[in-house]
């Protein structure tokens, strides 16, 4: 059953009485030339395990159950167990569970449903709703060791902050944790005509590839993290005020840090890239 049709989708939501909810973000993409190119260049055939977040009504999901290994498929929406069900009947390495993302322990739940001794290596496929893209991409990065790489589709304009430069009015916190962590690469542009129903944006198709270790090495991680946080919140306060208020000194010895790193006081976090903050926040723990 293809439900990257339209006319398949709706018979088969109308079937079983669902509809999509709008607090969940779910805009169902029925363009199979699209969805090929993802399960193709998501790297399901390199044989490792699938986690994919958001199935939907399996339009990606059975694409990328035919190649080898055996795909976990996670959404929150306990209506579309039924029709899932029935449109994933014919591929016995598929594992659902309903549950919100945040909240499993994705590396366990995956060495669990497939009775693995082991946590394996496995690459995530996603089509994230806006209101919870920053937690899941923050979860994935951050929580998920033995993933590869991860495939995921957002609005165009989260992905355009994710690849955004310094000085650019994207540029902000996102830039820099997806920095940190990971190297990405915009892989397709989306058009809002893809989506049933259809979204009121274009969406975009990142990929991020998990970095050994961290892309810059600071004194203390928490504290870099938490500088970012209050730096990106406050962006209409330079480097200078940013510092002074953060590390609670007075601006003359705030400014004397800044310049013996030849950083200018009155530059804003955003014109700093990701090695000039962590060589701030490592001359500021001296």
């Amino acid at each position: 059953m293809q439900t990257s049709s339209p006319a398949v989708l709706r018979s088969l939501m109308e079937q079983y009485g669902i509809y999509p909810k709008k607090r969940w973000g779910q805009n169902f993409l029925v363009d199979n030339n699209i969805l090929q190119r993802i399960s193709e260049l998501s790297g399901a055939h390199t044989g490792l395990y699938t986690v994919e977040i958001g199935p939907g009504m399996g339009a990606l999901t059975q694409l990328l159950a035919q190649q080898r290994r055996g795909v976990l498929a996670i959404d929150i929406d306990e209506t579309l167990q039924a029709p899932l069900e029935e449109v994933l009947a014919p591929y016995t390495n598929v594992r659902l569970v309903f549950a919100d993302i945040l909240k499993v322990d994705v590396e366990q739940e995956l060495a669990r449903q497939f009775q693995l001794d082991h946590i394996p290596e496995y690459i995530v496929c996603a089509n994230i709703p806006y209101n919870i893209t920053t937690p899941i991409i923050f979860y994935l990065l951050e929580k998920c060791p033995h993933m590869q790489g991860a495939t995921l589709m957002m609005q165009k304009e989260v992905a355009q902050r994710i690849i955004a430069g310094p000085g650019s009015k994207d540029y902000g916190l996102l830039t820099l944790m997806t920095s940190y962590y990971a190297d990405t690469r915009w892989l397709l542009t989306v058009s809002r005509n893809c989506f049933y129903p259809r979204p009121e944006v274009d969406s975009a198709v990142l990929q991020f590839t998990p970095l050994p270790q961290p892309r810059v090495q600071v004194k203390d991680e928490e504290v870099f993290k938490a500088f970012l946080r209050t730096a990106f919140q406050q962006r209409r306060k330079t480097i200078l005020n940013s510092c002074a208020s953060f590390f609670d000194i007075s601006k003359d010895e705030a400014q004397a840090k800044l310049e013996q790193l030849g950083i200018k006081p009155n530059q804003r976090p955003e014109e700093l890239s990701l090695e000039e903050m962590a060589s701030l926040v490592d001359r500021f723990l001296d």
